[in-house]
């Protein structure tokens, strides 16, 4: 449900008295959307382009859908991982060798066996690409029809802990992949697992016969990435220095920076005397000879082919499932700090991303979420309603239609950086702190979850750790039934007395739905709910974060929600949404 009270922006039916205010922000967003799109398709297996085309669908589609005020659509770095790997295992599977004949012919022409199985790497991507894209319309779909049917809610099901290891594994597999570009080394096998990845970095990979690749490490490139990421790094402290610095995005100084330095080393002359693609790009549409066969070559359609495949329907499910938790993690994360206290209607939300992957499938771009860093800096740029999305991606239209010239002498190494500290912030040891104050148990969750995706993929990462999260609480007491049925029993209401509502046996992340639904019947009826935990044998950390978040909501609506029963029940840390244990019910 949306709440907007009469002064906020959103309740004025026209964009005209917010125009300035969302022209900025959306103008100061696309400064900062534009070098990761392109950095985050890059890495994501997919043409540069294909991140632009995904902010402009998110920025001009989903504002008119969606009613989320300040979240801003676009490709974001937690789907890299998801989405590179569905490329390379597609790929894999429509072409697992190259024909022998033309091994054969190969061979013939002096071509070594790492050149061959280079050739047959860049053949499977530029396979997988468009059976992804089909895969990704499927998900669009499921999104919508999830939204459409009230699924919005489905996110809410998978516990914390395990989310945030997988986001942690996905920024130390960004900074592996990364580091690549951002160096002028090599890429290694695009098949290999990021485990595989870190240790051929590391200079002991699964295949011997390749150069270590810190050893092949190319100086002029590597100064351009270098560079790069010591400004992102320094930029708090240069805006505190420089004042008139404080008005401009960390990504567009290093872009001025890079740029001319770029131009001046010769990168594009360096990377093909060394083999390697050193800058960015895109197709010239307006400015070409024939911009209508520019056009059509900057859109690239999907093949549906290999959807009913396992690593298709992998994908599906990993573009589905992984979308549609970031982005509603996100917009829960964005209603907390919008100015003015507004609700996103999570189904509607989540039905407007679903169809713009669709449409965004069908083009050949990346899929979208709602993005947290970017929403943020929306909101500190002053945005008062969704229309700042709207121009955001408005920007990048133009840019790219108008401006393709400059994109295309941005340095690849530049990018590189850039989702180097992306990663870094994902991956940084500040999570690991925070988990281990949350608790002991959390953090083995945590550490598990990566461990293990970082090993395999992402889908068996997160199932691993909420399978160990359910060792964990049964070890704990709680009932094998609590965990997919939330018992709960609301008392009848007394005049203006506050309605109590009873939970027994346990209240954890799976059947934390049952829990929710039962507190927002009974608030229907009375302004003040009382949560009574005292016949549970475990209250995990996901229900206590997301009471903590509930009774933050109930503040904002007037109301109180007060959760009692904890007495004794030992939390297993000090943190005030650690998990507790009811030391009496053991």
């Amino acid at each position: 449900m949306s709440i907007v009270s009469e002064s906020s922006p959103s309740a004025i039916k026209t964009p005209k008295p917010n125009l300035r205010a969302d022209i900025l922000s959306g103008f100061l967003v696309f400064l900062i959307a534009m070098p990761l799109c392109l950095g985050i398709a890059k890495a994501s297996e997919y043409p540069p382009i294909a991140g632009i085309w995904t902010a402009v669908i998110g920025g001009l589609l989903t504002t008119f859908l969606s009613n989320s005020q300040l979240t801003i659509k676009g490709p974001a770095a937690g789907l890299i991982v998801v989405v590179a790997t569905s490329v390379v295992s597609l790929g894999e599977y429509a072409l697992p060798k190259l024909p022998e004949e033309e091994i054969a012919r190969l061979e013939a022409s002096g071509k070594s066996e790492q050149e061959i199985q280079k050739e047959l790497q860049v053949r499977q991507i530029r396979m997988g690409y468009p059976l992804a894209l089909g895969c990704a319309v499927i998900a669009g779909v499921i999104q919508t029809l999830l939204g459409l049917f009230k699924g919005g809610n489905l996110g809410e099901l998978v516990p914390l802990t395990p989310v945030h290891g997988m986001l942690a594994s996905i920024g130390i597999t960004i900074m592996a992949k990364s580091l690549f570009p951002m160096l002028g080394m090599p890429a290694a096998p695009s098949s290999w697992t990021p485990l595989e990845l870190i240790r051929h970095l590391l200079g002991f990979g699964p295949d011997p016969s390749l150069v270590p690749p810190l050893t092949q490490i190319n100086l002029t490139v590597a100064a351009v990435g270098f560079l790069s990421l010591v400004i992102l790094i320094a930029f708090p402290y240069l805006k505190v220095l420089v004042k008139p610095l404080a008005a401009v995005p960390a990504q567009v100084f290093v872009l001025a920076v890079a740029i001319p330095l770029g131009l001046v080393l010769n990168l594009e002359g360096v990377g093909k005397s060394a083999g390697l693609t050193t800058m960015v790009s895109v197709p010239n549409i307006i400015y070409s000879d024939n911009p209508l066969n520019a056009l059509r070559g900057a859109f690239t359609f999907p093949d549906f082919s290999a959807v009913l495949s396992l690593p298709g329907l992998v994908a599906v499910l990993m573009f589905c499932l992984i979308a549609s938790i970031e982005s509603l993690l996100s917009s829960q994360a964005i209603d907390l700090i919008d100015p003015w206290k507004r609700k996103t209607d999570q189904n509607r939300d989540l039905m407007a991303t679903g169809i713009a992957n669709t449409l965004c499938g069908l083009v050949g771009a990346l899929p979208m979420i709602s993005e947290i860093v970017r929403s943020k800096a929306n909101i500190d740029n002053g945005a008062c309603t969704k229309y700042a999305n709207f121009f955001h991606g408005l920007f990048l239209l133009a840019f790219v239609l108008l401006l393709p010239m400059v994109i295309n002498i941005i340095p690849l190494a530049a990018l590189g950086a850039m989702l180097v500290f992306v990663g870094f912030r994902l991956a940084s040891p500040k999570e690991f702190f925070h988990t281990f104050q949350i608790g002991i148990e959390q953090l083995l969750v945590f550490i598990t979850t990566i461990i293990v995706t970082l090993s395999t993929d992402l889908l068996i990462g997160v199932f691993s750790g909420i399978a160990l999260k359910a060792v964990i609480h049964l070890i704990f007491g709680a009932p094998v039934r609590s965990f997919w049925m939330a018992d709960v029993v609301i008392a009848e209401r007394n005049g203006d007395v506050p309605v109590t509502i009873s939970v027994r046996g346990a209240a954890l992340f799976s059947n934390w739905l049952g829990v929710r639904k039962a507190i927002d019947r009974a608030s229907e009826d009375s302004s003040e709910v009382i949560l009574d935990v005292s016949e549970t044998k475990v209250v995990d950390h996901s229900t206590m974060e997301k009471l903590h978040c509930l009774q933050e909501e109930f503040l904002q609506q007037s109301k109180k929600l007060t959760l009692v029963g904890l007495e004794n029940h030992r939390p297993l840390s000090n943190h005030p949404t650690a998990a507790r244990h009811n030391l009496k019910k053991s």
